[in-house]
């Protein structure tokens, strides 16, 4: 497993991945610090705004920060992102509003964002199907000679997200078969978070995960999903693979799932506590600001100021949360097509009927 920074915080060298870390700044690893505490915060309001009714569901990113911060990060502009429905970490990275994460889980927008002004499209919620799109996509940008040209402007990467639950999906092998024949410029990101939902990798494969690549004919690694560094050169590695043309690669993310699989879950009816408490003294955060603090990139101060932030983000996140308007029934037909529709045209009418007459009920009753 790729680990340059330890649990203890210790920056160790790497031979391999340790030249992509070059050209980081001290204010590029505050930053790495910054985005991991926000997008904390940002999941745990998220959590309790749930919790308080405010939201139908919400799925914790809580311990998985390093992982979707360090791969995030290392994208350029023009690569495009396939979530599944935990990446807040990677959307975050990728400009999308928090809000409109906030609003797709308690029923205001009807998907939220515009995917090509982020090049982060919609969350998926169907297991693996993600990552068929993002093969086809890949497969696209290949037929359009945006890969291998020399031109960091221009070459462009797909990164699919998913957990080690959908490794077992049929739709995920079948993304394999086709990015490994076509030599799609993708890079498969497994956060192995080791549950998936209630059951346990031992569940669900009887090799690390990041092996199976090798059995599609393509490269695997595994990295420290808690070390942002790691992940960040890992990721950024395999990126520029895929843009020069070299074809697909998978990265296993090693985490853990702090929190529930959603906010219907409940992880002590499978999972025992001790588990937790190891993972705690692994923590992605705590073993970055150790880094910082011991090599002297980041002081009192800087820590204060994120806290501060971390804050403003979260009363923001409550307040315009409670003021989000509700949409009107109706407007699930707005965008089912792109132009006018007969069928929706009907079904709108026959829905705008189903709705008056509780209003002829009403009436009558009063």
């Amino acid at each position: 497993m790729i680990q340059i920074l330890t649990p203890e915080g210790e920056f160790i060298e790497h031979p391999q991945y340790g030249r992509f870390l070059e050209d980081l700044t001290d204010d590029d690893l505050r930053g790495f610090y910054r985005d991991q505490v926000l997008i904390r915060r940002l999941d745990t309001e998220a959590t309790a705004l749930q919790r308080q009714g405010q939201l139908g569901l919400w799925a914790s990113m809580l311990g998985q920060e390093a992982a979707q911060v360090g791969c995030g990060r290392a994208m350029r502009p023009q690569d495009y992102a396939f979530p599944g429905y935990r990446e807040h970490g990677v959307a975050w990275c990728r400009g999308v509003d928090p809000l409109e994460l906030v609003a797709l889980f308690r029923g205001t927008n009807k998907g939220g964002w515009d995917p090509a002004e982020h090049n982060f499209h919609l969350f998926t919620i169907v297991i693996g199907n993600q990552v068929l799109l993002a093969t086809g996509y890949a497969m696209g940008i290949l037929l359009d000679g945006d890969v291998g040209t020399d031109d960091p402007e221009r070459d462009t990467a797909v990164m699919a997200f998913f957990g080690d639950g959908a490794t077992a999906q049929g739709d995920v092998n079948e993304s394999f078969v086709f990015a490994a024949v076509h030599n799609a410029p993708i890079v498969f990101f497994c956060q192995n978070n080791q549950w998936a939902i209630s059951e346990p990798n031992w569940r669900q494969t009887a090799i690390p995960l990041y092996k199976r690549a090798s059995g599609f004919g393509f490269p695997g690694v595994q990295v420290d999903g808690n070390d942002v560094l790691a992940t960040y050169a890992v990721t950024r590695a395999m990126l520029e693979r895929a843009r020069s043309g070299e074809g697909p690669a998978f990265i296993e993310a090693f985490t853990y799932r702090m929190g529930a699989h959603t906010t219907s879950d409940d992880p002590t009816k499978y999972r025992v506590s001790a588990e937790v408490e190891v993972w705690k003294h692994r923590d992605p955060i705590a073993r970055l600001k150790v880094y910082l603090s011991r090599s002297g990139k980041a002081d009192s101060a800087f820590f204060a100021d994120v806290e501060a932030e971390a804050d403003a983000l979260a009363e923001k996140l409550r307040r315009e949360t409670h003021a989000m308007p509700d949409p009107t029934p109706e407007s699930m037909f707005d965008h089912a097509y792109s132009e006018p529709h007969a069928q929706v045209d009907r079904d709108r009418a026959e829905f705008r009927a189903y709705q008056e007459a509780f209003a002829d009920v009403e009436g009558e009753q009063a």
